[in-house]
């Protein structure tokens, strides 16, 4: 016979599982803008390469969407957020910036002064 609390221990488990799988304690979090002024500018694809770089093991980032930051001119918009230190938003990320923050803000901890929304 199971315990009622051993049932409590493995729901308790596969809690922290689900909260650690999807990155809820990350030290990174990024947030690409995703509004419907956002995805006619191709904010789909960027959070796309931001989905696979997690999937091929960019590790400790929580990747989520954002909604309508109100800078229509600098679309699309990415936010990192790291623990510690002051946010910084990217406008006018394409494809290839995009996988430019990803190596080197993300992995290398560089800020791309010339693509910050100030």
């Amino acid at each position: 016979m199971v315990k009622p609390i051993d049932n409590i221990k493995k729901k308790r488990a596969e809690a922290v599982n689900r909260i650690i799988g999807k990155g809820y304690l990350s030290t990174k979090r990024v947030y690409v803008g995703m509004a419907t002024c956002e995805i006619a500018a191709g904010s789909k694809e960027i959070m796309q390469i931001f989905e696979e770089a997690v999937r091929k093991g960019l590790t400790d980032v929580y990747l989520s969407q954002k909604g309508c930051a109100g800078r229509c001119n600098l679309e699309p918009t990415v936010e990192v957020i790291e623990e510690g230190k002051i946010p910084v938003k990217y406008g006018k990320v394409d494809p290839e910036r995009a996988r430019e923050i990803i190596e080197r803000h993300l992995k290398k901890g560089e800020i791309i002064e010339e693509w910050v929304i100030k």
